[in-house]
């Protein structure tokens, strides 16, 4: 049987900013990853949609960049968001791209332009003939305005070698089980939403891209694992656990509950670039209570 890549739990990392000028902070950066890598999960996903990259500059994207390969060092897989809704700019940008210390990319479907089925096969077949390194679908109709149905994630699978999986964050458990039911062999299937990685990983899925362990590393890390090698009884009370948390911090969207949340923990200060902005004080005293439960 083919080997399943990808699996276990990939941490959608977030980027510090300091309050002044909101610049990167590095310092901070590092001390989270330095705590994510020594937690137990996977790997990282780094540019994602939780990083804020979208309001980046393109210098600064590339210094994140290189500055979580660094520290990284090797130690886990990383894997770099870059999606659009420009096929010939994201292939040109691939093409450019150094993918030193890149073990894949994480591809969102296109945004926007709402492309149908055969629109999305032939984006995502320009992007896996470019990549040198395999490539994660990221089908988040919630954000783009357009789902990738069980049958195109299914033909892409069987037709592209260099399509290893699929981050499914449809929230659509009757699409994901249709994708577990009839994906080819080493095909990874990976839950996109934090609260459903639990039912899916039941399902025969392979790990999530997550949120929460940002915040919470160790914890979703052992959830995953233990349910990874089918101990169910013993992986439910750590969901349940942090199931609060989980909804919560995505009441006002993300990342802006999971940095409230970080900010409780003293791990980051709680500063993003609009047009996102703070949790609202009643989120804020909210995720303050559910995490002193939390660790209570």
């Amino acid at each position: 049987m083919k080997a399943r890549p990808f699996t276990g739990t990939g941490v959608a990392l977030i980027t510090p900013f300091r309050k002044q000028q909101e610049t990167v902070d590095f310092t901070k950066l590092e001390h989270l990853i330095e705590n994510i890598v020594s937690s137990g999960v996977d790997y990282i996903v780094a540019l994602g949609t939780t990083s804020e990259a979208a309001t980046m500059t393109e210098s600064e994207r590339s210094a994140v960049l290189e500055f979580i390969v660094e520290t990284v060092g090797g130690r886990l897989p990383i894997v770099l968001g870059l999606g659009g809704n420009n096929t010939l700019s994201l292939t040109d940008t691939i093409t450019t791209t150094n993918f030193e210390g890149i073990s894949g990319i994480l591809s969102v479907a296109p945004y926007y332009n709402k492309p149908n089925q055969r629109g999305l096969m032939q984006h995502y077949r320009s992007v896996a003939d470019v990549s040198p390194v395999p490539v994660l679908i990221y089908n988040v109709p919630g954000r783009t305005g357009v789902n990738i149905t069980a049958e195109t994630t299914l033909a892409l699978a069987k037709e592209c070698p260099n399509i290893v999986g699929i981050k499914e964050a449809s929230g659509n458990m009757a699409q994901v089980m249709e994708i577990l039911r009839q994906r080819p062999d080493g095909f990874s299937v990976i839950s996109g939403d934090d609260s459903l990685t639990l039912p899916m990983l039941a399902m025969g899925a392979d790990g999530v891209i997550s949120v929460i362990a940002n915040a919470l590393p160790k914890e979703t890390s052992q959830m995953v694992k233990l349910a990874l090698k089918g101990d169910l009884k013993k992986a439910l009370p750590i969901h349940y656990r942090l199931l609060p948390l989980m909804n919560a911090i995505f009441e006002e969207g993300n990342p802006t509950g999971i940095k409230a949340l970080m900010e409780t923990e003293g791990l980051i200060n709680n500063v993003l670039r609009l047009p996102l902005v703070k949790a609202s004080k009643p989120l804020t005293n909210k995720l303050t209570t559910l995490y002193n439960e939390f660790i209570g």
